[in-house]
């Protein structure tokens, strides 16, 4: 599969912004999706997985509440929505697909998943 994520940008902190993943090659509906964020120096970092469904999702804490993790499977595009943006959010955010069976949010975090696409860069300001 072939993952680009697109949407980022430059936003002052307290904007939203809605990051887009789009995917090509098998059928969307038979992946589960997620994003990753990575800082500058820092390691990667989850921020949120979605079912094949759309029904199961995971947050990382720190987005909890923020952020809004969701699909379009007739689009094969997943989606990113940020509000209330924090200058700690400032990353380069990655989508990324997972094959078999839902794992939990602890599992993509610290194993990651299967197919990863080119970041967006989000930049956001104080």
């Amino acid at each position: 599969v072939q993952l680009q994520a697109f949407g980022g940008g430059l936003v002052q902190a307290g904007d939203s912004l809605r990051l887009s993943c789009a995917a090509s090659g098998r059928p969307f509906s038979s992946y589960h999706m997620g994003w990753f964020r990575q800082a500058p120096g820092k390691e990667r970092e989850f921020v949120a997985a979605i079912s094949w469904s759309g029904g199961i999702t995971y947050y990382a804490d720190s987005v909890k509440g923020r952020f809004t993790i969701s699909r379009d499977n007739a689009k094969n595009t997943v989606y990113l929505q940020m509000s209330s943006l924090k200058p700690e959010d400032t990353a380069v955010y990655y989508c990324a697909a997972h094959v078999g069976a839902l794992r939990s949010g602890t599992y993509y975090s610290n194993y990651g998943m299967d197919y990863w696409g080119k970041g967006t860069q989000v930049t956001v300001s104080s």
